[in-house]
């Protein structure tokens, strides 16, 4: 268990955090830093560059938005898709992110609001939005 002062944290394992004023330096034995920060209300956040926490979309998801993608843009099968592929590296412009969204909501039969399709610029991004629309989607 850890021994919890207002300054710091300490942890049996070979974890290691402090707490100075309003960050948090946490060491661990595969990561070298990371650091928190808390604002004023809510909840802390996590910067790191080797941490990444994202919400992964299903492979299923994934794949879809990918032949979307490919079809909308016209891409040869040799053209390698990944969740990180940036639709703008891909050669779309703002009119062919317009189709690829239109074509997605077709597909999973949601509707996208036009400020969270301004957000969309990669296919894991796409893949993300549409499971969280799908999970609040009412069933019909």
């Amino acid at each position: 268990m850890p021994t919890v002062s207002a300054s710091s944290a300490t942890f049996t394992s070979p974890l290691r955090l402090t707490f100075p004023t309003n960050q948090v330096a946490l060491k661990a034995s595969n990561l070298k830093m990371v650091s928190m920060g808390w604002a004023k209300k809510g909840f802390p956040s996590l910067r790191t560059s080797r941490f990444r926490v994202s919400c992964a979309a299903k492979p299923e998801t994934v794949q879809k938005v990918c032949d979307i993608v490919r079809k909308q843009l016209a891409l040869p099968d040799e053209t390698q898709l990944t969740p990180d592929s940036k639709f703008s590296a891909l050669g779309a412009d703002s009119l062919d992110t317009v189709e690829i969204v239109m074509s997605l909501e077709e597909e999973f039969g949601i509707s996208v609001e036009e400020e969270s399709s301004q957000n969309i610029t990669t296919v894991q991004e796409a893949a993300d939005l549409i499971e969280k629309l799908v999970q609040g989607k009412p069933e019909a």
